[in-house]
């Protein structure tokens, strides 16, 4: 997985949950790209945001990508599948070496651990005025990787997440869309 990649997704695990309704398919400013998003999922403006926030400090100058975060009840399987199949793939493979192939698969699953990732970010956290205890970060989770295309954004699917406004982890899935 890129850097930019899983940065994002270890950023996405620090915000808040904020309520919101679901939506069908939400433009990203540009008629041609499209967030499609996984039915009954809810939009997180609030984490969506601060993801944003901390884009511009880790590279100045830069403009945000078109950037997109909701959680759902749902499992990370059933969750990478409806991705898989919007996007036109054939499934999600076990891991990033599709059986050893030298072609990187277009959706593929991966593991992390919650308190690796958090502490990446440390250094990111008061800068964005979170006083986060990342001591209670603990566990492992599951998580999909899908490889965007021309007008639809990357997809990574997470369960569970650490939310560091709260310094808890919630087992629900997160679903970050960057173009």
């Amino acid at each position: 997985m890129s850097r930019p990649s899983r940065f994002l997704i270890i950023l996405a695990v620090v915000g808040s949950m904020a309520i919101a309704g679901c939506h069908k398919e939400q433009s990203a400013g540009e008629d041609a790209f499209k967030f499609v998003t996984y039915p009954g999922s809810r939009y997180l403006p609030q984490l969506t945001e601060l993801t944003k926030q901390a884009h511009k400090f880790i590279r100045p100058g830069e403009q945000p990508p078109a950037t997109m975060i909701y959680d759902t009840d749902a499992s990370v399987d059933e969750v990478a599948t409806f991705y898989a199949r919007a996007y036109g793939y054939p499934g999600v493979a076990p891991d990033a070496t599709n059986d050893l192939s030298a072609a990187k698969p277009s959706a593929y699953y991966r593991t992390g651990d919650l308190a690796t990732d958090t502490k990446a970010i440390e250094s990111l956290l008061p800068k964005l005025n979170l006083h986060t205890d990342i001591s209670r970060a603990v566990g492992t989770y599951k998580a999909a990787e899908i490889a965007g295309k021309a007008n639809r954004p990357r997809v990574t699917v997470q369960n569970p997440y650490f939310d560091a406004t709260t310094s808890q982890v919630v087992p629900r899935t997160l679903i970050l869309m960057a173009h």
